[in-house]
């Protein structure tokens, strides 16, 4: 069984959560989602699997998990300076990076703005890289800028569980629910009546008036690590052309789609996923 540790960086806006495991190898950098997840959420059964041949290292973000209380927005600039934090407290000049939706996104910006860092990528279905008609963009910018649908409706709506788990089954699985659905339902609403059932402030502050202020597309040709893309066909957040546009502008890099998968292939698929990753980190020793 292995044995998670727990570590904390205080920074002036609050304390920073870090889950370690594994004592040696290469370090891998864990990057989970937003809304109702955290690092635990999300990571729990590649922690183990990774953790046999790394050093694991998963951070709650700010305001997730138990980096909370957290003082100020959690922006794009301030997620990819946590990145930076977490390395630089644990001494760690280089390391291999997985980073799901919200964490795809921080980890391919990570490869752009510190190359230095990053030994290889695995971005799971990156967020970051979307667009959306004219009508689309006006609703989720007001949606953005208003803390009634952002904040006070959802977390209202998801104190309940049965409301949890309808959202849980459409908006992150694909055609199937794993073995511990209910378990991953309760994890979820935990999260949710921490108030983790908004969107983050790095998902409300992508969003520009006209266009998004997160757009990482015109630079992915910069990223020069090994990476790995995977995506299931039935995500519901993000579209499978779009990862396709994504990896084929990467240099080099690969694209793994899972049939019948949805957002969360992690926590759906979690052996299959985790072989994929683990594959792929081996190929860099």
């Amino acid at each position: 069984m292995t044995t998670l540790r727990e570590h904390v960086i205080d920074r002036p806006e609050g304390r920073l959560h870090v889950h370690l495991a594994g004592d040696t190898g290469p370090p891998v950098l864990l990057l989970s989602g937003a809304g109702m997840d955290n690092a635990n959420l999300s990571w729990t059964r590649m922690i183990p699997a990774l953790a046999r041949d790394h050093r694991v290292i998963a951070p709650d973000w700010p305001k997730q998990g138990r980096s909370r209380p957290w003082h100020g927005r959690a922006t794009h600039d301030v997620l990819l300076r946590t990145i930076t934090d977490v390395l630089d407290d644990l001494g760690v000049e280089r390391a291999a990076v997985v980073g799901l939706s919200q964490g795809g996104a921080l980890t391919l910006a990570y490869a752009i703005e510190h190359p230095e860092r990053v030994e290889r990528l695995v971005a799971l279905a990156p967020a970051g890289t979307l667009s959306f008609p004219p009508v689309v963009h006006q609703l989720l910018w007001l949606t953005a800028k208003l803390p009634l649908l952002n904040r006070t409706l959802p977390n209202l709506a998801f104190r309940y569980r049965p409301t949890v788990a309808w959202f849980v089954r459409r908006a992150l699985f694909g055609a199937g629910v794993p073995d511990d659905f209910d378990a991953i339902v309760d994890e979820c609403l935990a999260e949710a009546r921490r108030g983790g059932a908004t969107s983050s402030d790095w998902q409300n502050d992508s969003i520009g008036f006209r266009r998004m202020r997160v757009d990482l597309r015109p630079r992915l040709g910069e990223i020069r690590c090994p990476a790995l893309f995977v995506q299931g066909d039935r995500d519901a957040g993000v579209p499978v052309a779009r990862t396709r546009e994504v990896a084929a502008a990467v240099p080099g890099s690969r694209l793994e789609v899972l049939p019948g998968r949805g957002h969360w292939s992690n926590r759906e698929s979690p052996d299959e996923v985790n072989a994929l990753v683990r594959a792929f980190l081996a190929e860099g020793r």
